[in-house]
């Protein structure tokens, strides 16, 4: 039947009164509606008169027309409803504009709905599980500023009304209640009960559909973002049975549907869904089910038991794998140890530690000796964790294996396996760091610290202070903090060096019966040891607690507070907290800054309110600035990944009158929402960066930006390049390190285009911010990666060696060539771990380096974002067997940069001797002469056959000859040297060539960059990884146990440390340490013998010196608007 070409005629049967004609004309107006619904529309009415009489028996049909009419005129909302109660007319199977648009609109509209229903629940349970802070902040609540804050652009995360780019970010208000009457949320339609009823049933059809073709994450995706579990269970569970169906059907080896899924849940809930409720909730639902599935992922439980903080169901697991008693399973339980260590806080890590069975001992005295020794492991809440459970019932071999998942667990195995990675692949380039040391005077403290950093961070894990060593004279020019700093960078440079950490820094620690020694040395010292023990400090608490509650002096006590904070990180001691709370209240404000910030270390991300409370009611009382700081600091760690839990803090904090304490506002919302990208978190740090009147406030809100999306690193340099032009320095400063944070180790281009016009920013201090920002980007960079690296690098060091440049321009300058090449070129910064948690020590580390902007010695915090990039694989008895992987890439595009040349001292160019134009023509005129007389005195003509030598042409063109000859010789010469080059430059061109194949092997314990991995694989062969291969410790299984295995030597077992002595007068150290340094040229490399060289130095008292330089105090800085002239 041919189209309509007008629906005049058709539209006149809706007129007749035979039904036959009515339903007639709908079904012609239904076939072409597309090219005649101009006319329909005029006759809307007539067609909703026979859908609304409910003796019309096609009363679905004349539905599904009004659809169609709606859609043409954009009146989707209209359209969807009359679509939903055409019932099953509506195809939803058939292509077409008109049905993916209601589609579209059912699916939107479902979610609103859904969202709504499910959210006024979780709020009000939130709500009352969080504990609200009994301080002032309360007062700032109430009705009126609410009433105001709804039209205010700082309104409350807790209050927000304004709707988000994304569902999932979206903050539910209590003012939205259960619609039951058809109304209005925003522009989206809420239909009656009916027609919810019928939505519901058209979302079911789509649902149905896809999952009977296997499409699983579409129904996923609409689930999360309607905040629907009992649809995201019912699709997991529906996978796991399809799963079980066609077992006999699937390939060998393929991964199931139900994997698939539960990795596509994991990977949305943890870097798309923005609210930690509904993130809690989901991973809580996956955590049951998981259980269900025929072959569980324990990988994907470790990472679930982490976020929910269970270490109750990881001690289960773990027993549950170790009871299976064979190789595969036991190398799962060893991957989820290490994996737990990587992503757990030390409270939960010792919590599981303590679950674990225990050998039970013979003797009573043994037993008690090893509670006390698990219960230091622990070192939780005063001794509030229970003893560990002794089981008879479990077998000498599966003791163990616990043994050993112990050792795991409380970090031991993780260190020392980093530890020899860093020590056996050390490419640090000593020539860069002694150009550093020469271009900067070493009596100017600044200059001095900067060179301190350069090396602490070059050297970060490595073990290698020979750079100490060998500058003895330049070490001792170091004075009062200067001095603190070079003892602490002891610490970085031997970070996880557990066995030997007392040895090294013996020498300066502090001791009871010694009057003497320089303070500052003995207060880095402390700060040292924990430097060593960071994030890792059952050990080294007991001792730090001890010399913190016996020092005296207040600089000791500086250094005792900040290594307690980095050596109990997370662990909520309260015993500590106390004794940290105790030397606050002295209200010293030397010691004040580092005890704050300490306190927030102790009790990092536990949301402790009594401590909170506490810090914000001595904030308000202190009148020291540096107190108040380190108080704001270490609040915003308490609130560490908290998210809405800290929006309380953040609002009482940001409305405060003391611009210290809205900076501790901010910093509270760069860590309470870390990672999440939070649009509402995104939008206050814009609005505090353009509005507040504090210089300070606004530096960090833009610097924030990098915290909140350093997972999304593409999308920074677009939201900051406007910043970067501000006419405030301090705002430039602030999107300089936000592009440096979030974009750290990637290479991207867009950041470091806005970076290179900052070098040369009229301000320093942007200058030095923009220097360090290229550094963390441009980490593990080399030239076939980005080729702008080389550059980077030259620029580094022309400012470090520029006589004009400013002293803060050449501090930024020293630290970029430090963290460029951190680690002996072995680290990055991971601000998130290889399995792609957060990564708590990272976070805190950035977090207290850039604070280095009022207090130096915080930036040795950087290496704890320092992430070995290693590839380390273990067998199942946790030995380290020698075996390759291979990488599909040609080898010099993840190769070292080359180091530095050092150029030798060049002899002086001899000049050619001048020769005058008069002395050339008087020798000429000579020999022509001489020619006319040899001929007058010939008697027999000369036969002209045999011409010896051309004697006129000989006698014009002499000196001429004479000089090509000799540029003849010089040519001849040079093409000798030029084939001998020639040939060498072949060989090496052959060479490379040869070495520039695709694909090549690489040992067992090598440096693998992150983006290596999607390029190495295991080939087939003895090893197999339980895992894929994500970098970091891989466990291996074994497929030919029975074959003796081939172990890798660790050569860190044959370095040995060494005491210095420390002798009691300057003179006598400086002989011993030069003594030392002699024999240990004649011997070779000693481990540890640069801090036992250095003891001497370090340890004296300062005494002042005549004529001694100080450091220059920084110039008040000038702005400089656009259009605005310098005179």
């Amino acid at each position: 039947m041919p189209g309509l070409t007008s629906a005049t005629g058709v539209l006149g049967f809706l007129s007749e009164e035979e039904l036959e004609l009515k339903v007639f004309a709908l079904e012609c107006l239904n076939s072409d509606i597309e090219t005649v619904w101009t006319e329909v529309a005029d006759s809307v009415g007539q067609i909703e008169a026979l859908y609304e009489d409910e003796t019309f028996p096609q009363r679905q049909l004349a539905a599904l027309v009004l659809a169609k009419v709606y859609y043409h005129l954009q009146e989707y909302n209209e359209s969807m409803t009359f679509a939903l109660e055409a019932g099953d007319l509506f195809k939803l199977d058939k292509q077409g504009e008109f049905e993916e648009t209601i589609i579209s609109k059912c699916i939107d509209t479902y979610i609103n709905l859904s969202a709504t229903r499910h959210a006024a629940p979780q709020e009000k349970s939130r709500d009352t599980a969080l504990p609200t802070l009994a301080t002032s902040f309360a007062a700032s609540a109430n009705d009126g500023n609410t009433a105001a804050a709804l039209a205010s652009p700082t309104t409350p995360f807790s209050q927000s009304t304004l709707p988000s780019k994304s569902l999932l970010s979206r903050t539910s208000t209590n003012a939205v209640e259960p619609v039951v009457q058809e109304g209005r949320v925003g522009s989206t339609i809420i239909p009656d009960r009916l027609k919810q009823a019928a939505l519901e049933q058209v979302i079911e059809r789509l649902f149905e559909g896809c999952l009977q073709e296997g499409r699983y994450r579409q129904v996923v995706g609409i689930a999360v973002e309607a905040r629907n579990l009992e649809v995201l269970r019912r699709v997991i569970k529906r996978a796991s049975e399809d799963e079980k169906n066609s077992n006999g059907k699937q390939a060998e080896g393929a991964a199931g549907p139900t994997e698939e899924l539960m990795e596509y849940v994991l990977d949305i809930c943890m870097s798309i869904v923005q609210e930690r409720g509904l993130r809690t909730e989901i991973l809580r639902l996956i955590l049951d089910l998981l259980s269900d599935i025929p072959t569980p992922d324990y990988f994907s439980i470790a990472k679930c038991v982490v976020y929910l903080n269970q270490d109750d169901e990881a001690s289960t697991m773990l027993k549950k794998l170790v009871s299976y008693d064979d190789q595969n399973s036991t190398a799962i339980a060893f991957q989820i140890a290490f994996d737990l260590y990587d992503n757990g806080t030390q409270e939960f890590l010792a919590k599981v530690i303590q679950s674990l069975p225990v050998k039970s001992e013979p003797t009573p005295q043994e037993n008690e000796n090893a509670a006390e020794t698990d219960q230091l492991l622990g070192e939780l809440d005063d001794g509030a964790v229970a003893p560990a459970p002794v089981e008879d019932d479990i077998s000498d071999k599966h003791h163990e294996v616990f043994d050993r998942i112990r050792k795991i667990l409380n970090g031991s195995e993780t260190i020392k396996l980093n530890l020899e990675f860093l020590y056996r692949n050390n490419h640090t380039d000593l020539s860069i760091l002694n150009k550093v040391k020469d271009s900067l005077e070493g009596r100017n403290s600044i200059f001095h610290t900067a060179v301190t950093f350069c090396n602490a961070f070059m050297n970060q894990g490595t073990t290698n202070d020979k750079f100490f060593r060998d500058n003895l004279e330049w070490l001792g020019k170091a004075v009062n903090w200067s001095k603190f700093s070079a003892t602490a960078a002891l610490g970085v440079i031997h970070r996880g060096n557990l066995t030997q950490s007392r040895k090294l820094l013996e020498p300066y620690l502090p001791k009871r019966n010694n009057i003497g020694g320089s303070i500052y040395s003995q207060g880095g010292a402390l700060y040292a040891y924990g430097l060593i023990y960071a994030n890792h400090g059952a050990q080294a608490l007991d001792y730090l607690k001890e010399q913190f509650s016996e020092a005296q002096g207040e600089i000791i006590q500086h250094g005792g507070a900040l290594g307690l904070g980095i050596a109990g990180m997370a662990t909520g001691s309260q015993e500590i907290y106390g004794n940290l709370r105790e030397v606050l209240y002295q209200d010293s404000a030397l010691n004040g800054e580092a005890v704050g910030l300490s306190m927030g270390l102790i009790m990092l991300g536990t949301g402790n309110i009594t401590a909170l409370e506490e810090m914000i009611t001595y904030a308000h009382e202190t009148e020291h600035e540096k107190a108040v700081r380190g108080l704001a600091v270490g609040m915003a760690l308490i609130m560490y990944g908290r998210q809405e839990g800290a929006d309380e803090l953040i609002e009482g904090l940001l409305n405060d009158p003391d611009p210290t304490l809205r900076y501790g506002g901010i910093m509270t919302v760069a860590l309470a929402y870390c990672g999440t990208g939070s649009n509402k978190a995104v939008r206050k740090l814009l609005h505090v960066a353009v509005s507040d009147v504090n210089d300070d406030v606004r530096r960090i809100a833009v610097m924030s930006l990098g915290f909140i999306l350093f997972r999304k690193p593409g999308s920074v340099p677009r939201m900051v390049e406007l910043l970067s032009e501000s006419y405030n320095p301090h705002v430039r400063y602030g999107a300089a390190m936000a592009l440096g944070i979030s974009c750290a180790g990637t290479g991207l281009d867009e950041a470091i285009d806005l970076l290179e016009p900052m070098i040369k920013d009229p301000t320093d201090f942007v200058r030095q911010g923009a220097l360090i920002s290229l550094a963390m980007i441009m980490v593990q960079q080399n030239e076939a990666m980005n080729p702008k690296v080389e550059s980077i690098r030259k620029t580094l060091k022309r400012i470090v060696g520029d006589r004009h440049e400013d002293a803060m321009t050449k501090f930024g300058s020293a630290l970029a060539l430090g963290i460029i090449d951190a680690g002996g070129r072995n680290c990055t910064i991971g601000l998130q771990t290889q399995t792609g948690n957060l990564n708590m020590a990272g976070i805190v580390g950035m977090a207290v380096f850039v604070q280095y902007w009022y207090w130096f010695p915080f930036t040795h915090f950087l290496s704890l974002s320092f992430t070995p990039t290693s590839m380390i694989g273990l067998d199942h008895d946790l030995d380290i067997p020698s075996f390759k992987f291979h990488s599909a890439t040609r080898p010099s595009l993840f190769d070292y940069p080359p180091e530095q040349e050092v150029k030798a001292d060049e002899a002086p160019t001899l000049i050619a001797t001048a020769v005058l134009s008069t002395t050339a023509q008087a020798k000429r005129r000579a020999q022509k002469k001489e020619r006319a007389q040899r001929r007058e005195s010939m008697d027999i003509d000369q036969t002209p056959t045999t011409p010896k030598i051309s004697a006129p042409a000989a006698g014009d063109k002499m000196d001429v000859d004479d000089e090509n000859k000799d540029k003849e010789d010089k040519v001849d010469d040079k093409k000798e040297g030029a084939d001998g080059e020639k040939e060498t430059s072949a060989e090496i061109a052959r060479k490379k060539l040869e070495k520039e194949k695709v694909g090549y092997e690489i040992e067992n314990m090598s440096r693998v960059l992150p983006a290596q991995l999607k390029y190495t694989t295991f080939p087939t062969g003895r090893y197999r990884p339980v895992k894929k291969p994500t970098g970091g410790v891989i466990l291996l299984i074994d497929t030919q146990p029975g074959e003796e295995k081939v172990l890798i030597e660790e050569k860190l077992k044959k370095a040995t440390t060494e005491k210095a002595a420390a002798p009691m007068t300057l003179e006598d150290m400086r002989n011993e340490s030069i003594n030392l340094q002699r024999q240990n040229f004649a011997d070779g490399m000693v481990f540890g013998s640069g801090a036992a060289a250095a003891a001497g130095v370090l340890t004296a008292v300062d005494e002042d010196e005549e004529g001694g330089e100080e450091a220059e105090c920084p110039k008040d800085f000038e702005y400089f608007s656009d259009g605005e002239e310098e005179f």
